[in-house]
């Protein structure tokens, strides 16, 4: 265990045993400190929308197919070009230091190790370029906040384009947190700085809850910023945070080069539909114009399987995979994520698809 600012975070590496992923999250409630693991789990007021995103996939049936001489299913797929050996990637999660002391450093490794993409945050406990250096080369996102002052902006977008990274991912549900009534109870501000944040005049982050983090962010973003940063930086920019089908095409007109759907993890509107809910109606409007990425409630391969049949091009998660790092470093995220690729692949085998492009053309009802 290593002690910081008071904080106990665990130094834990090592591959963890799993049974499924929705377990971690008791096994992480014995390591993590009550105020950190609060604002890891919790959700928006009662969290109707946080259980909903899980549930919502037993609504949505595979159709097993037999006959079909598949006996080895590859999982192996691109975005934007990039090689990936899942079609799962990490989401971007702030403050991943609350878990392990290693944090987003050890996350980027495991993400490498696994072969898919870590998904930086702007609120990271590390900044842009330690991030992109730990994962030495793998291909990383930078998922940007944007703050009220774009000189801002273009210094985290500047670190981002050198160190590298592949995409921008522009978070837009977000101009105000959700009511999350664990931080409240919990009295929680962060007890680490934030690495992006204490470079800037703003500060540290340290020593702030979520609601005075978020009020130094924009909050107002219009379509014409999706061509601002896109133009600026010559990276992709995806637009996450998506739970409409209008407003998909409003991201795609304003030159967003990738659909983000999702609704925060239940995070920030509770009440909201799951955003698996709203996935399929998304995916027809976007009509593989550009990729479409998932999050919101993944903890099975069955979900990955579905996710993907309803028209995600990929699924995305954080919260096990934080789990995954407080109970083992690196390597515990990347066992969370080689687990759930492993579940998928049983999936894909006794529904009869043999590739993630079978998947898009499998059999669901939808009763």
């Amino acid at each position: 265990m290593t002690i910081t600012n008071g904080y106990e975070q665990s130094d834990r590496e090592e591959r963890l045993d799993i049974l499924n992923l929705p377990s971690l999250e008791e096994r992480a409630k014995e390591i993590i400190p009550t105020g950190g693991f609060g604002y890891i789990t919790e959700g928006s007021e009662y969290e109707w929308t946080l259980r909903e995103n899980t549930e919502a996939f037993d609504k949505v049936q595979i159709v097993p197919r037999i006959l079909t001489n598949v006996s080895n299913p590859s999982t192996t797929t691109q975005l934007f070009g990039i090689d990936l050996s899942m079609p799962i990637i990490m989401a971007p999660a702030a403050a991943q230091g609350l878990a392990h002391a290693r944090g987003e450093l050890a996350t980027a490794e495991g993400m490498a190790a696994a072969g898919t993409i870590m998904s930086q945050s702007t609120y990271g406990t590390t900044t842009i370029t330690e991030t992109a250096e730990a994962g030495k080369g793998a291909p990383q996102f930078f998922q940007l906040y944007m703050s009220k002052d774009w000189e801002i902006n273009k210094k985290w977008l500047d670190e981002a384009v050198e160190a590298g990274v592949k995409a921008i991912i522009m978070t837009v549900d977000s101009m105000q947190g959700g009511y999350r009534e664990a931080d409240i109870k919990n009295k929680f501000q962060f007890p680490l700085p934030m690495g992006n944040l204490a470079s800037i005049a703003d500060g540290t982050g340290e020593g702030k809850g979520i609601s005075e983090i978020y009020a130094a962010a924009a909050q107002v973003i219009l379509p014409e910023d999706i061509k601002r940063v896109a133009d600026y930086t010559n990276l992709p920019v995806i637009v996450k945070g998506v739970q409409d089908p209008d407003d998909a095409e409003t991201a795609i007109q304003a030159g967003a080069a990738g659909i983000w759907v999702s609704n925060h993890g239940g995070r920030q509107l509770n009440g909201g539909p799951a955003s698996f809910d709203t996935l399929k109606g998304i995916a027809e409007q976007v009509n593989k114009r550009v990729p479409v990425i998932f999050d919101s409630g993944i903890r099975r391969g069955s979900h990955v399987f579905k996710a993907i049949a309803s028209g995600a091009d990929v699924v995305a998660l954080a919260r096990p995979v934080i789990y995954g790092l407080a109970l083992g470093g690196a390597q515990g995220t990347q066992s969370v994520m080689e687990h759930l690729n492993h579940e998928l692949k049983i999936v894909m085998q006794l529904a009869g698809t043999q590739t993630v492009e079978d998947i898009k053309n499998a059999k669901i009802i939808r009763p």
